[in-house]
């Protein structure tokens, strides 16, 4: 079993290896966007439930940073989405650190 971070790791990875979402590609996005996506798919799934409908679809026209074919949730697996999640909250990091 693997633990959390390294769930995280895999999954940044592979936004790297299979997406070319490297530094490179990461500091197009300006104004915290990789941050408010890996809040979008960390908000549980219950709140999704609970405000499922227009004021959910506002919620994420609000503050979704790209176009929606980007939006994949999973809430079937959602461990995926917080790896997902993860993964971004991990190139923002590297985005600030590597910014100055």
């Amino acid at each position: 079993m693997k633990t959390g971070i390294e769930i995280i790791a895999i999954e940044r990875e592979r936004q790297i290896k299979e997406l070319g979402f490297d530094y490179t590609n990461d500091s197009l996005y300006a104004e915290q966007q990789l941050a408010k996506a890996a809040a979008i798919y960390a908000l549980p799934t219950d709140l999704r439930e609970l405000w499922w409908g227009n004021s959910w679809v506002s919620i994420i026209n609000r503050f979704w940073p790209w176009d929606l074919k980007y939006w994949k949730p999973t809430p079937e697996n959602r461990i995926k989405e917080l790896a997902k999640a993860g993964a971004l909250i991990a190139a923002q990091i590297d985005y600030i650190i590597n910014k100055k």
